[in-house]
């Protein structure tokens, strides 16, 4: 029975995971299809993002620096997000 449902689910997956290349043409996102479309008819061209994040791994790496800043921080807070200010402490108050 294990066997049968992992067998199963490894089907599903390939199927689910196949499907996009089946698509015909490429689905616009939300830039192309209204913000630009807007700011087109308002006058204003669209350009390239003061920060572009599509090449390379800066939004991983960007990704990866905000976790460790929000580890170090739950981290550092761990008993007072836990269990609460201590009563007559300053902290949240």
């Amino acid at each position: 029975m294990k066997r049968f449902v992992m067998s199963l689910s490894l089907i599903m997956a390939l199927i689910v995971y196949s499907l996009p290349s089946l698509a015909q043409e490429k689905w616009a996102g939300v830039d192309e299809a209204v913000i630009e479309r807007l700011a087109g008819e308002h006058g204003r061209e669209p350009r390239e993002p003061l920060i572009n994040t599509d090449q390379g791994d800066l939004l991983l790496f960007l990704f990866l620096l905000s976790g460790a800043v929000g580890g170090f921080v739950a981290g550092y807070y761990w008993r007072i997000l836990m269990e609460g200010p201590r009563p007559g402490s300053r902290v949240g108050g």
